[in-house]
């Protein structure tokens, strides 16, 4: 049987490669050691970026060189036998084969541990593979997770329909922010997670954080967060989560032009993830090619500016909508049930989040206005995703929610015509509200 491998092998890759008598040495930065900043401190998400390790290039550049290697040589065949057992790894810079780990990709998931202050983090081909390789992961057949009922309709339809019959794995769903609800949801000995969205799709729900991982770590379980809707504004692991998903496709990569995921967490688990019997990541496949790695490396880095841009306009706009007279649904106004809570979790100066929920009541004046607003005034497009530097807008109850029925679209708050905005910040603040107003001016009454 295969050696186990220790916490930190695998994860985070430190020395070059050297010869045969450095194998056991033990110089390479302990994993957690190297998301932190000098003194063990972890402040915010940007002061933690800029303390992580930063790779250069093969020939000294300031952008690292991208390993686009599908396969790796080693120098003597003994090597190869010691790295499929375990005894080697990325620690050492010895690498077996790029669905298993790639440098430039372990560089990537290095910048999401510390952007999450977990002790690891590995990247994935999208945000979906991301969520379902972790519950994969951590239930097995017969298993069953407690759930929030204002999810995304893929991870909705995920733990309702597909890991039900494909794993016999079933989930219960509640409101989440009913702490006694998700406790009596927990089956004993049968439950293994509580799963929910930082701030949910579309409601703009904010989960108590600390509160539910206190629930379930005393039940025993694992607490995953989805923080799409809130890097930089969020840090879950700092609240008490256990592991923090992301869909790298929005915020992270902020071009609407890459698909990609990110699991943070433990080394333990990252490695579990990736383990050559066991690994669900390593044996579903979901890898990211390093190109891509690259790419998303060298965004973000200005993660931090575009998001407090992102929720500085969301307030503006929330804010003078609701002055029109709007029913507008925005975490960052006070009226929000969760308004205090977010404003006491949150990382200081990062704002409440660049998403809110218009609800025009009906289908037919949400489309109406969203029609105006992308080809009469030109103030954003209609799309499903987020995160773009374009303002995105749609109707979540016949898009991004349509996996769920009329009933679970009703129980989770999602109206009709609920048009969720990803608020973008091209153009002057004051140029694009004139195109929002101009749009108004011309809906029928």
């Amino acid at each position: 049987m295969a050696a186990e491998p220790r916490s930190h092998d695998c994860v985070f890759p430190a020395t070059k490669k050297r010869g045969q008598d450095d194998f056991d040495s033990d110089d390479f930065y302990p994993s957690k050691k190297a998301m932190l900043p000098p003194g063990g401190v972890w402040e915010d998400p940007a002061a933690a970026l800029a303390s992580a390790r930063h790779e250069f290039g093969e020939h000294g550049g300031v952008n690292m060189s991208i390993e686009a290697s599908a396969t790796f040589t080693v120098m003597e065949p003994e090597t190869m036998r010691r790295m499929f057992a375990g005894e080697l790894g990325p620690d050492r810079d010895f690498f077996i084969y790029s669905r298993h780990f790639n440098p430039t990709v372990l560089n990537l998931g290095r910048q999401m541990a510390a952007l999450e202050a977990t002790e690891a983090a590995y990247c994935t081909a999208s945000g979906m593979s991301a969520i379902a390789s972790v519950l994969l992961q951590l239930c097995s057949s017969g298993g069953h997770v407690v759930a929030s009922r204002e999810l995304y309709g893929g991870t909705h339809a995920l733990l309702s329909h597909f890991m039900p019959r494909a794993c016999n794995i079933t989930t219960s769903f509640v409101n989440i922010t009913d702490l006694e609800a998700v406790r009596s949801a927990v089956v004993e000995g049968q439950t293994k997670v509580l799963y929910f969205e930082s701030i949910s799709n579309p409601t703009l729900t904010v989960a108590n954080i600390p509160e539910l991982s206190r629930i379930a770590h005393d039940k025993g379980l694992t607490v995953v967060v989805d923080n799409t809707f809130a890097p930089m504004v969020l840090s879950p692991a700092k609240l008490g989560a256990d592991v923090v998903v992301h869909s790298i496709t929005k915020y992270v990569s902020g071009g609407a032009d890459i698909i990609a995921g990110a699991v943070c967490g433990p080394a333990s688990l990252v490695n579990s993830m990736m383990d050559l019997r066991q690994g669900a990541l390593m044996l579903l496949g979901p890898t990211m090619n390093a190109k891509v790695a690259f790419e998303l490396s060298e965004r973000i880095p200005h993660l931090g500016l575009r998001m407090k841009e992102h929720c500085n306009r969301a307030m503006v706009y929330a804010t003078r909508m609701k002055k029109m007279g709007l029913k507008v649904i925005y975490p960052g106004l006070e009226e929000h049930p969760q308004h205090q809570l977010l404003k006491s979790l949150a990382n200081k100066d990062y704002g409440f989040g660049g998403l809110l929920a218009l609800d025009m009541v009906t289908e037919d004046r949400a489309n109406k206005l969203m029609n105006q607003l992308q080809n009469v005034t030109q103030f954003g497009f209609m799309a499903v995703s987020l995160g773009y530097y374009e303002t995105l807008m749609s109707c979540s109850g016949s898009s991004t929610s349509s996996e769920m029925n009329e009933e679970e679209k009703e129980v989770a708050g999602i109206s009709p015509g609920l048009i969720r905005m990803s608020v973008g910040y091209v153009g002057t603040l004051d140029q694009k509200w004139a195109q929002f107003e101009k749009a108004m001016s011309r809906m029928p009454k």
